[in-house]
């Protein structure tokens, strides 16, 4: 079962990929699938969220382990473990 969701970048993340954020339509259950699925995009997602990087997530705005499940019209967050301004 596929939900709508929306997916902000932040920092690094933001300018590897070029994007704040983009909608997508998913049938990822948790956030580790949800990374796994946008790793497989290759190129600068392979780069920015590869396994191998330090990347936090946020699910609506609270900071979230990767088991932590999605749903219809949530916000996940993506971005460096240190932002600094």
């Amino acid at each position: 079962m596929t939900k709508q969701i929306q997916l902000r970048y932040f920092a690094s993340v933001r300018e590897a990929l070029g994007t704040g954020g983009e909608p997508l339509r998913t049938s990822a259950a948790t956030l580790a699938q949800l990374r796994d699925e946008l790793i497989a995009r290759g190129g600068a997602y392979a780069q920015a969220l590869a396994r191998g990087r330090a990347v936090r997530m946020a699910l609506d705005q609270e900071m979230s382990s990767e088991d932590a499940t999605l749903r219809e019209g949530c916000e996940v967050a993506f971005f460096p473990p240190v932002t600094g301004g």
